[in-house]
């Protein structure tokens, strides 16, 4: 039987063209996300297929050929930038003679690096926990240690059957915790609502510079690198504008086919999102994927409830292209995009105005785009 190494970081990135578009977007993103959870990309192997194969998603002869390519570069970690089922995963790794993992797997392991805050790592365990359920085989021992151990089997229970109840003992657990997060953020929420505070979210893709902006406009000095999630944790902040108060909240940035699970147990802190008066959707402006990226974004909004609040486009990142700082409006005059870069504080002041024109009535000078 093969066993997991404990760690390996040297990858070899397989993906699968069925006919999606954005080929080598695609690509380009799961290497940024590689990246991202430490390994070290030496290659990609691509091919055509109608649909995956049920028990190899890839066919024999490509499998053959990632066999001879890890074996001549020394890979110890096959990525593949789809989701695989739990036979398809261990048929795989078999096969190989190395780990395995889907991007799923890989998204929840990078939110497991980045998780700074109680909730944060308690969303992501839930996460991790509910996917890796679906792959249990003999693999949960660790939690009976957790757990204390002796006295807790049943008569005659085998051990896959008490993996999977202390398993089931461990997210209720969770559950319950959030749910206390959930009431606290409720109680604050209120407190808001009662002061008449206009609250606005940051959305956008990962990447796009929604931390970089919520810096720029709060001077919060949240953590914001150029990486993917460099943001799990929603902050918030009070600023004033002119003359009243808003308050501004960073959020998680989303990412095309984002794992179910994650969506669900982040559920209480995305809720945030769909409360908020205003969402300024974030775009990195410079990126040739950009309208992929927006529709991905409305996409999971509308799954969280999010679809209907009021949103604003941020066009950031215009330092790296031929754009000017401008606030465009819509054939009604409302405003519809606003153009800046976050990074340099181009239109900044022209955000600013923008948000107190919408938040609190007071009428922008900007001229329209």
């Amino acid at each position: 039987m093969f066993e997991r190494p404990e760690s390996g970081n040297k990858a070899l990135i397989v993906q699968i063209d069925f006919g999606e578009p954005d080929q080598s977007e695609r690509l380009a993103e799961i290497v940024l996300l590689a990246n991202s959870a430490g390994a070290e990309v030496l290659g990609s192997v691509q091919a055509k297929r109608r649909a995956p194969d049920p028990a190899l998603f890839v066919g024999k002869g490509k499998l053959e050929e990632i066999a001879a390519i890890r074996a001549e570069r020394g890979v110890d970690l096959i990525l593949f930038n789809h989701e695989l089922s739990p036979g398809q995963q261990r048929n795989i790794e078999r096969a190989l003679q190395c780990r395995v993992i889907d991007r799923t797997s890989l998204i929840l392991d990078i939110f497991a690096l980045r998780a700074k805050s109680h909730e944060g790592k308690l969303q992501v365990e839930l996460a991790q926990l509910e996917h890796l359920a679906t792959r249990l085989v003999r693999g949960w021992t660790h939690l009976e240690r957790q757990k204390g151990g002796i006295g807790l089997r049943g008569p005659g229970e085998k051990q896959l059957e008490t993996d999977r109840r202390l398993l089931g003992q461990r997210v209720k657990a969770l559950k319950q915790r959030l749910a206390q997060f959930e009431r606290q953020r409720k109680t604050r929420r209120r407190a808001r609502e009662r002061r008449d505070v206009p609250t606005v979210s940051l959305v956008g893709y990962t990447n796009a510079g929604k931390s970089t902006l919520f810096n720029a406009l709060t001077k919060a000095g949240a953590y914001a690198a150029d990486q993917l999630f460099a943001t799990l944790d929603t902050t918030s902040r009070r600023v004033f504008l002119g003359r009243g108060h808003v308050v501004i909240s960073d959020t998680v940035g989303f990412i095309r086919e984002l794992p179910h699970s994650l969506v669900a147990a982040f559920h209480a802190t995305l809720e945030e999102t769909a409360m908020a008066d205003l969402l300024l959707h974030v775009v990195d402006t410079a990126s040739e994927d950009r309208d992929a990226q927006i529709e991905v974004v409305n996409g999971v909004l509308a799954e969280i409830g999010a679809a209907d609040v009021p949103q604003i486009i941020i066009m950031n990142k215009i330092d790296l292209t031929p754009h000017e700082p401008r606030i465009e409006r819509n054939a009604y005059g409302k405003i519809h995009r606003v153009f800046v870069s976050a990074r340099t504080g181009a239109g900044l002041d022209g955000l600013r105005e923008a948000l107190a024109e919408l938040l609190l009535g007071e009428q922008s000078p900007a001229d329209a785009g």
